[in-house]
């Protein structure tokens, strides 16, 4: 089914289901397309008679812009934290949980974000006559997950090179870099992620959980021990006298009074 008037449309074809973003003019993401993205995951995930995950675009000749930065210029730094918290960690999250394959079929150019779309999914597929980039530098940001991502994937020199310099890269170039699994003509590039898709969707729904979630944890095992020290920094604050009395204030509608500093 093609869900209508939405910026991604879903659809389940041979055990797969297909992610189309239309988010035009550019798929830039944005709260629609990134909430309208995990629903999906989730639709997919629960679903019985789907055994695999491909993300698209249906934009002509593009995957993903990146960020919106007109949305992320007019943001204020709280609405903008919130958004690339819900970016980074929800999509990480939700991926990590999956109990079925993603493979991103990058039909267009990808940049900034739609990176991080496509290197959270488990491969990706891409046309031999685009490329991407991580153009953040240039934009007055900085790459984030790609600095903890891209040096693993493919070497320190190499990710400073592109993280820092800005340059797009043709996906031949990736594809030799490891970033990328297969190059193929453009428009090969969905039939090749559903070929992908399609040969792990035949295998048993159970051991492809249990199998894709071994490998998931253990590639992500930092990631994973960063997340588990947040949480215990942040039940330190909580137990805190000032962490009591913030809670307090917010609810009595008026300002904390903290304490002197104590460390």
């Amino acid at each position: 089914m093609t869900l209508s008037g939405e910026p991604l449309s879903y659809e389940v074809r041979e055990r797969v289901a297909v992610l189309r973003m239309h988010h035009g003019p550019v798929s830039a993401i944005d709260d629609l397309l990134l909430d309208a993205y995990h629903a999906a995951l989730g639709r997919a995930d629960a679903d019985p008679d789907v055994g695999s995950i491909v993300l698209t675009s249906a934009v002509e000749g593009v995957f993903c812009g990146g960020m919106d930065l007109k949305m992320a210029a007019a943001s204020d730094v709280l609405a903008l934290r919130r958004f690339v918290r819900k970016l980074y960690i929800g999509t990480l999250d939700l991926q990590y949980t999956l109990s079925k394959p993603t493979i991103a079929a990058v039909n267009g150019p990808a940049r900034g974000a739609g990176m991080t779309l496509t290197i959270t999914c488990d491969m990706a597929v891409a046309a031999d006559d685009t490329d991407i980039g991580y153009p953040e530098i240039d934009v007055g940001l900085i790459a984030a997950i790609h600095n903890v991502h891209l040096a693993r994937q493919i070497g320190r020199a190499k990710a400073a090179e592109l993280l820092l310099g800005g340059r797009p890269i043709p996906t031949t170039e990736a594809e030799l870099l490891g970033i990328l699994n297969h190059v193929v003509p453009r428009a090969e590039v969905l039939d090749r992620a559903l070929e992908l898709a399609e040969a792990m969707a035949d295998k048993s729904p159970t051991l492809m959980a249990l199998a894709r979630g071994a490998f998931v944890r253990q590639c992500d095992l930092d990631y994973r021990g960063g997340v588990e020290q947040q949480i215990e920094a942040l039940c330190t604050a909580f137990s805190t006298p000032d962490g009591r009395e913030g809670l307090r204030a917010f609810g009595e509608k008026r300002p904390p009074r903290w304490a002197p500093p104590s460390l």
